[in-house]
């Protein structure tokens, strides 16, 4: 089934509200292939979404239009607030109401491709009210106190994150903070169901990650 069937209805939410302190500089401008790493992660969100709202601190709005201008798709950019869960409902706050879906994305994976966006949503229209991909943990791993972790038993968590537009709307209103907002749709009583992400979906979070992205985007990425 063709990933064009969801797009109606379908709204993104990219944040890219955060300084950068790890990377060093602007993170989002960054080359990555001819195009800036928002660029691409917005793009794609476009590509299957009937819109995509930016979110970026207040003093880098004007310097994202620009950024943007040649994205294909309607694109609105908004600024953020003090927090990642505070810029999401910035975001929330510029999507219609009559949006069934709703997909948060993280400006700084800018690998993410058209296929999990198509998992992603085909699990929301399934009944979920928030829908997280995930990968496996090739790492050995011990808690804080020195005990070993069964890694079989966690997995690491991406995004795009889809949600019913109802659902995520509900987990905010109280407008409580957390490192996700499928976090916030499970603790108001929301079901959340993972599905396949992708090992190639990188943060970039500094420098060494995006010569990695630039990497798989030289080892042909996108035609994977």
């Amino acid at each position: 089934m063709s990933i064009r069937v969801f797009v109606m209805s379908v709204w993104t939410v990219v944040v890219a509200a955060g300084e950068g302190r790890r990377f060093g500089s602007d993170k989002q401008s960054a080359d990555l292939g001819g195009v800036s790493v928002l660029g691409r992660s917005v793009a794609t969100a476009s590509a299957v979404s009937v819109g995509v709202v930016v979110v970026v601190g207040e003093s880098r709005v004007e310097g994202a239009r620009t950024l943007l201008a040649g994205v294909v798709g309607f694109v609105e950019v908004v600024s953020g607030g003090a927090t990642r869960s505070a810029s999401v409902r910035a975001g929330l706050a510029a999507v219609p109401r009559a949006a069934e879906v709703v997909l948060v994305h993280d400006g700084a994976r800018p690998l993410a491709t058209e296929a999990v966006y198509g998992r992603v949503i085909a699990a929301v229209r399934a009944g979920a009210d928030a829908v997280v991909p995930v990968v496996a943990i090739s790492d050995s791993l011990r808690s804080t106190s020195g005990g070993v972790v069964d890694r079989e038993m966690v997995l690491a968590v991406q995004t795009p994150q889809g949600f019913g537009a109802a659902a995520i709307r509900a987990a905010h209103a109280g407008g409580a903070d957390a490192t996700d907002d499928a976090t916030l749709v499970e603790a108001s009583g929301g079901t959340v169901v993972v599905v396949t992400g992708e090992t190639d979906n990188v943060k970039i979070t500094r420098p060494v990650d995006l010569e990695v992205a630039r990497c798989l985007l030289a080892e042909g990425f996108e035609d994977a």
